[in-house]
């Protein structure tokens, strides 16, 4: 489940204690009928804004730091008394995306995770902003939870907002837009309905819940997404209410390593292949070789993320590479047989090994 910044503080000015009491007790009732819950929330800086009375919201990487390190002792003490009050414990996890990308620390956080389950604990996770930089940073809790679900491989992601669900418009600007219940599949005229954030204390929006559902629908999981001020809105959901948009999970989906790097690891560049090279990774399940790329996007190195785009910037896979950008960018279109002459030294044939490709799109 993760609760959203708009949903915990009364209108960015602090923690809404009514609000939390009321979700802390639904949780709690989960936990009791014999549920799992990990519980992923914001309002950190929100809470840390207030603590610290700045008459402004902070711009800078060490203002929102500052005031998160503040505000996450009054956010997991409001969650602490909250949950005492059911005799139900909980525990801190602070995570960033540096303990997520590396496989080793990836399956670590899962042990922790699910060990506290068992100790019959309600984690509560949220983004490290203490120490979080730009480069590590997982930008949105919405991300986050996306991450966390597929960690743990939980059966359903809650994401309690202050909307309905999703709308073919922002409602609160067009009177005429229509909810919409279920998304069987996730794609770019749906992502368009998402809009952009526009609240200050709240770094996500819309878009960042869909693109966080179409991760996880990659994964087998379903997501809904529902207003978290609902009374009773746990125990609507999950009795099978149409109180909230239900993004279903894809009939195909992936598995351990490559569901790994689609859901977890975030992309550092692009590489633009021409149709040879895309024709021949969809439809004969082949490596990325240098030939066949045209253009190279962003600074990564040996080992990230990246997109591969088809001529019209469609994206169609994901892939860690072989060689870093700056490599890439000097033997793109270059046979393989041309890659030791040119770099001086030669990893491999592939820019992209086919074992670390995920086809983010079918063929056709």
């Amino acid at each position: 489940m993760k609760i959203g910044s708009r949903v915990l503080t009364s209108k960015g000015e602090g923690l809404d204690f009514e609000v939390i009491s009321d979700l802390v007790e639904q949780i709690s009732n989960l936990a009791r009928a014999g549920k799992e819950v990990f519980v992923v929330s914001s309002g950190a800086v929100a809470a840390g804004i207030k603590a610290l009375k700045l008459k402004d919201l902070p711009r800078t990487i060490p203002q929102k730091q500052a005031a998160a390190a503040v505000g996450q002792s009054h956010l997991i003490w409001a969650y602490e008394r909250a949950f005492a009050q059911h005799q139900q414990r909980v525990a801190q996890v602070l995570l960033t995306h540096e303990d997520l990308r590396h496989r080793a620390r990836y399956l670590n956080a899962r042990n922790t995770l699910l060990t506290l389950i068992r100790l019959a604990t309600v984690p509560i996770i949220n983004e490290n902003d203490t120490v979080s930089v730009e480069e590590i940073k997982l930008g949105d809790n919405d991300s986050l939870s996306a991450m966390v679900a597929d960690l743990v491989q939980a059966d359903l992601l809650l994401i309690l907002t202050d909307i309905e669900g999703l709308y073919t418009a922002d409602p609160r600007l067009d009177p005429t837009a229509e909810f919409i219940a279920e998304i069987p599949r996730i794609t770019p005229a749906v992502e368009a309905m998402g809009g952009l954030p526009h609240h200050g204390v709240a770094r996500g929006g819309m878009l960042t819940k869909l693109q966080a559902a179409k991760k996880l629908a990659a994964s087998g999981i379903p997501t809904i997404i529902a207003n978290g001020f609902r009374p009773g809105i746990v125990a609507a959901l999950l009795a099978g209410e149409v109180v909230g948009t239900l993004c279903h999970p894809e009939g195909r989906f992936w598995r351990g390593r490559k569901r790994w790097i689609v859901t977890t690891l975030r992309p550092r560049g692009a590489l633009h292949v021409d149709d040879g090279a895309k024709a021949a990774i969809l439809s004969r399940g082949r490596s990325l070789l240098p030939s066949g790329i045209l253009n190279v996007e962003g600074e990564f190195e040996f080992g990230d993320l990246v997109r591969c785009c088809d001529l019209a910037g469609n994206e169609f896979a994901r892939g860690l590479v072989n060689y870093p950008g700056r490599d890439v960018r000097l033997i793109k279109g270059l046979h393989s047989s041309k890659i030791e002459s040119t770099l001086g030294h030669k990893y491999c044939d592939e820019v992209i090994h086919r074992d670390n490709l995920v086809i983010w799109q079918e063929h056709g």
